[in-house]
Order: C-alpha cells, then structure tokens, then sequence
C-alpha cells in the first residue's frame, strides 16, 4: 500500500502544492501531514490526489482545484464563474475603507462584484454600512450570495451590467470596481492562471478602456455630492483613468501604488 511520503516524491509539483492538495484531499492540517507521512492510504485517496494533481500539471490554477482563496483575511469560495481574487486588489479594499471612516452610515456599490471578496470584505469591515454589488453573471452572483452567507456579510446583491442593475436605488457615497481592463491583444491573457479564468472578467474584448470609461461617466448620475469613485486598473493605465475621472466630473484625482509599486487604483471625489 503506498504512503503519502512515496506518492508526494514521485510527484512532479513544487512540495507546497503538493502539501497543499493533501491537505485539501485528507482534509487535515499541514502539521498532521509532517507526523504521518510514512501512513499508509487507501487506492481511492491516491487516485483523488493524482485526479488533482493532474489538473495542476496541465496548468488549472490552485484556488480552483482547492475551491477557495484568501482575500482580506478570509477564505472565499471560488469557481472559474469568477476571478481569483488576488492581493493587488486588497489595495483596492484598504482604499475604500480609509474612505469611509468619514461616514457614519455610508452606500457603497461594488460593480461586477465576482466571487464578492471586495463588497464582502467592505461590509465586515464596515458593518454600519449599507453595501450594494452587481454581475452580470448570473454564476458568479451564486458564488458571491454564497460566499456572503457563510462569511456572515450583509450584502444586496443584484444583477445586471454596470448601473443598469441599479433601478429604484438611492445614491451612493461610494463605488468601487475592479472591472475587466486587459487589453483583448495582451498576451497575458494566454499564460498562467488567466487561461482558466472567465474571459469575460478579464477583458472587454477591445483594448480595455470601455468598462473603466462606463464605470466613470456613468458614476455622477449615483453618487453623492462629494461621493467618491475608486477602479482597480492595468499597470500602464493610470493616467488614461486619471483623464476620464476628470473628464467625467471628478476633483482631487490620486493613483495608489500597490505592493509592487505599480500605479494599480485610481479616484477622485465627484463634485
């Protein structure tokens, strides 16, 4: 019968994926696998873990095969419906809570919410808030729901594109998006995780301005006076948004660098 420490050598991945696929396949904690490596498994374990591995080698992301990513301190569910939620993004979330401290009972809107990590993560951080998030998919709006309910977060969430999913709504004080913003050309968009994620989320399908400008010239007509607006964004694209927040009624502009010093967020207050 074959131990775990014969099938994890004989494995081609890195030894954290490895531990990792265990640990999701055992369903035990990477301790337990360091104490019982010379245990013997049973054939439909191995098969289970060698299904899986599988799907890593031939280049399926982790947090699909796992089914969850930590974002924000908490796991979330996720599917290919959605994004994978990724760390550049929390800069996204950290930017909008600074800015909600100044409220004592805020709106907030999330456009093209996905899995829900960045409304999700605003609405247990800031539980005197009211938050709205919004997909076009009907998918990832299931995994979103499902989320927020096992994390206990209080969301509304609706369905539609952009503001169109906003009918009947009050203002808001605040929207925030990461919205799809890869060029349909870049390259990127065959290589590593990006493969497997909805391509859909990922790129307008034309040179990945066109959310960004909607999310822009559309937010005056839903936000509060003073209300501000904050996009996650390409590398390259900081000052395109720039340009568009101000063509579109917004003052005191910013771009935000993320870990890597990349320009990632940019926003303004809309006057």
């Amino acid at each position: 019968m074959e131990t775990l420490r014969g099938v994890s050598l004989a494995s081609k991945l890195p030894r954290l994926e490895r531990q990792m696929l265990w640990q999701h396949v055992l369903q035990v904690p990477r301790s337990w696998l360091i104490a019982h490596d010379t245990d013997p498994l049973s054939s439909e374990t191995v098969a289970r873990f060698r299904a899986l591995e599988a799907q890593r080698l031939a280049g399926a992301p982790m947090a699909y095969i796992l089914g969850r990513r930590e974002f924000m301190g908490h796991d979330f569910d996720v599917s290919p419906a959605v994004l994978i939620p990724r760390p550049e993004t929390e800069l996204l979330v950290e930017t909008a809570l600074a800015s909600l401290k100044a409220h004592k009972a805020p709106r907030v809107l999330d456009l093209g919410t996905g899995s829900g990590a960045i409304a999700i993560s605003l609405a247990l951080e800031c539980p005197h808030a009211t938050v709205v998030a919004t997909d076009l998919s009907p998918d990832a709006l299931a995994v979103a729901r499902q989320n927020a309910a096992r994390l206990g977060a209080r969301v509304e969430f609706f369905s539609g594109s952009w503001y169109d999913a906003l009918s009947g709504h009050k203002f808001f004080d605040l929207i925030v998006s990461n919205p799809p913003y890869i060029s349909a050309c870049d390259s990127h968009l065959q290589e590593g995780d990006l493969r497997f994620e909805p391509v859909t989320a990922l790129t307008d399908g034309a040179d990945g301005l066109s959310a960004l400008r909607t999310i822009a010239q559309g937010a005056g007509q839903w936000l509060t006076p003073q209300g501000e607006l904050y996009m996650e964004h390409g590398w390259d694209q900081a000052q395109v948004v720039q340009d568009l927040l101000r063509s579109s009624g917004f003052t005191q502009i910013a771009s935000l660098p993320d870990l890597a010093g990349i320009d990632r967020v940019t926003g303004g207050i809309y006057n």
